[in-house]
C-alpha cells in the first residue's frame, strides 16, 4: 500500500527571510515585527505572504499594503519574486532526500514525499514524522506534516488536522471542503449552498455535482479517496535500484564510511545478481547531521555486479568525502542497469582481447581515477567522409557495424577539422611540391595519390576531395587534400592528418 507524507511550510518565505537575518544578512528588518512580502500589480502593492505576527494582528494575504498599514502601521515589507517559493521548496526538497528518494513540489508551500517503505527505517510512522518535523524546525521553518494513503489525504490532514488522533477514514469527512484543493470560485459556490464539510459531498449524486461544479471537483474527491491516481513529478528521477542505510550514531571515520559502503554494495549487488543485471554507473551519497550532503560517482565499462570490484572503484574517490560533524544517512543509487550476460569459457582456453575481465577492471580503475572523458574506444562507421568514418563505442561489448578498411592507407592521427594550408602544385592531378602549415614551409620529397572521395549527397552537397599522402624532406608524412577541381577558382588545400 502506498503511503505519502505532505510537509506544509506555514510561513515559507517569511521564515526564510528570518533565517537570512539570523545568518547576518544586512537587511533593515526585524523578524519579530509584522512582515509582509509584496508585489506591484495594477498600480497597487499587494501582500503575497505574511509572518505569524502579522496574521495574529488581523492581516491576510491578498490585501493591499495601504490597507494593511492602516491596521498595523509598523508592518515591514519585502519585495517578492515569482520563483522564490519554488526555489525554496526545491532546496528544501533536496534536504529531505534523506527521508525519501522520491520528493515532489506542491506549490506554493508544500512538499510531497513518497514514504512507501521508508518509515521502518525510523522505527515506525510516528517516529518518522516526528523526525521530519523536528529536523526541518531546526532549520528555522514552521511546518506541519501528515501521513496519508493518497497525496490528497496527506495534504488535507497536514493543512487542516495537525493532531491526527483519529483514523483518516473518520477524520476526512469532517474536514472543510477547502481541503479538497479546489478553485476559489467552486469553494465560494459550495459555501453559498451551505456545503462546508467533505462529508456533505460524499453521499451526493456524482452527476449532480458534475453538472453544478464541473469535473474538477469530482477529480479532487476521487484523488482524496484514492479512486483516481494522482501523479507528482519528483525533483529527481529515482534510480532503478536504490538502497538506504541510516545510522544510529553519526559516522565520521573513514573505517565507518567504508563499512557502510560495503553493506550497501552487498545488498545492491545481491539484488542485481538475482535479476541478472549489472550496473554501469553508481552514486554513493551521504547526508550529514549539519544538513549538508555530498556524493561520489563511479562508472564502469561493462555491466558489473561484483561488490569487491565496485568497492575498489569507490575507494579511489573516498578522500573526496567530507564527514564534517558526522554522517547520519548513506544512500547508494545504481544507474544505467544492463543485462549481465555470462560468457561460457573452456578451462583450457584463456579469455583475451575485449572479453578479458582484467581489461575491464583496468579501464574502470583508470577512468575513475583520471575522470570521465579520457579513455575511449572507437569503431568504424559507414561513411565516406573521413571525419565521419569513426565513432565512439558506448561500451566494450558494442560490435562494429562495418569493418576497418584495409585496402586504403589512413593517418594515425586525424584532425577533427581539416586545416587550410598554402600549396604550390605544378599541374592538375599532380601532388604539390610544397605546402605551408602554421608558417612553416614543408618541401615534399615523396607523394602518393590522388584518392578521390565524393561527398555523401544525402547528408550535404559540395565538391569532392582529392587526397595525397606526402612526405617532406625531414621524413614527416602528412595527409593533404584538394577541395574541388584544380581549375576551380575556389579550389583550396587542407591538411587532414598525420602519419606515424
Amino acid at each position: 500500500m502506498k503511503r505519502f507524507v505532505v510537509i506544509w511550510f506555514r510561513f515559507l518565505k517569511t521564515d526564510w527571510l528570518a533565517r537570512r537575518i539570523a545568518a547576518g544578512a544586512h537587511l533593515p528588518l526585524d523578524p519579530k515585527l509584522p512582515t509582509a512580502f509584496v508585489i506591484s500589480e495594477q498600480n497597487r502593492i499587494l501582500i503575497t505572504e505574511l509572518n505569524s505576527t502579522a496574521i495574529r494582528q488581523g492581516l491576510s494575504r491578498g490585501m493591499p499594503l495601504a490597507d494593511a498599514r492602516v491596521l498595523v502601521p509598523e508592518i515591514q515589507q519585502y519585495p517578492d519574486s515569482p520563483r522564490l517559493a519554488e526555489n525554496l521548496l526545491r532546496r528544501l526538497g533536496e534536504y529531505c532526500l534523506r527521508f525519501s528518494p522520491t520528493i515532489s513540489i506542491a506549490t506554493p508551500d508544500s512538499l510531497i514525499l513518497d514514504a512507501t517503505g521508508c518509515a521502518h527505517l525510523w522505527n515506525g510512522e510516528k517516529n518518522y514524522l516526528a523526525t521530519i518535523v523536528e529536523r526541518i524546525s531546526q532549520l528555522g521553518y514552521q511546518v506541519k506534516a501528515a501521513f496519508g494513503d493518497t497525496i490528497g489525504a496527506a495534504w488535507a490532514l497536514a493543512h487542516y488536522d495537525a493532531k491526527q488522533n483519529d483514523p483518516p477514514s473518520a477524520v476526512l469527512p469532517d474536514l472543510p471542503v477547502a481541503a479538497l484543493r479546489i478553485d476559489p470560485e467552486i469553494l465560494e459556490k459550495l459555501h453559498k449552498l451551505g456545503l462546508r464539510r467533505v462529508g456533505q459531498l460524499l453521499p451526493m449524486p456524482r452527476h449532480a455535482l458534475r453538472r453544478r461544479f464541473g469535473e474538477s471537483l469530482l477529480l479532487r474527491i476521487d484523488q482524496l479517496l484514492g479512486r483516481s491516481e494522482e501523479l507528482a513529478e519528483p525533483i529527481h528521477a529515482p534510480a532503478p535500484c536504490t538502497e538506504r542505510l541510516p545510522c544510529l550514531e553519526p559516522i565520521s571515520t573513514a573505517t565507518g564510511i567504508t563499512i557502510a559502503l560495503k553493506q550497501l554494495l552487498g545488498v545492491v549487488c545481491t539484488r542485481l545478481q538475482k535479476e541478472g543485471k549489472g550496473l554501469r554507473q553508481a552514486q554513493f551519497k551521504y547526508y550529514r547531521v549539519d544538513g549538508k550532503s555530498g556524493e561520489i560517482t563511479i562508472t564502469t565499462t561493462r555491466p558489473v555486479s561484483d561488490p569487491s570490484h565496485l568497492l575498489k572503484l569507490f575507494e579511489l574517490k573516498m578522500e573526496m568525502i567530507e564527514p564534517g560533524l558526522g554522517i547520519e544517512l548513506f544512500v547508494l543509487d545504481a544507474f544505467r542497469l544492463e543485462e549481465l550476460h555470462s560468457r561460457q569459457e573452456k578451462f583450457w582456453d584463456s579469455v583475451s582481447g575485449l572479453h578479458d575481465q582484467r581489461l575491464s577492471s583496468l579501464l574502470d580503475r583508470v577512468s575513475n581515477k583520471l575522470g570521465s572523458g579520457h579513455i575511449f574506444r572507437y569503431l568504424p562507421s559507414e561513411h565516406h567522409w573521413p571525419e565521419r568514418s569513426v565513432k565512439r563505442a558506448a561500451s566494450l561489448a558494442e560490435q562494429p557495424a562495418a569493418q576497418w578498411p584495409t585496402d586504403r592507407l589512413r593517418p594515425i592521427r586525424l584532425l577533427p577539422r581539416p586545416e587550410p594550408i598554402d600549396v604550390t602544385a605544378p599541374i592538375p592531378d599532380y601532388p604539390p611540391m610544397n605546402f605551408r602549415y602554421k608558417n612553416i614551409l614543408h618541401t615534399i620529397r615523396k607523394a602518393d595519390g590522388p584518392e578521390r572521395i565524393e561527398p555523401e549527397w544525402w547528408l550535404e552537397e559540395g565538391p569532392h576531395r582529392d587526397y595525397y599522402s606526402v612526405e617532406d624532406e625531414e621524413g614527416n608524412r602528412y595527409w593533404l587534400f584538394r577541395l574541388g577541381h584544380y581549375h576551380d577558382k575556389n579550389c583550396k588545400w587542407f591538411l587532414h592528418g598525420f602519419f606515424a
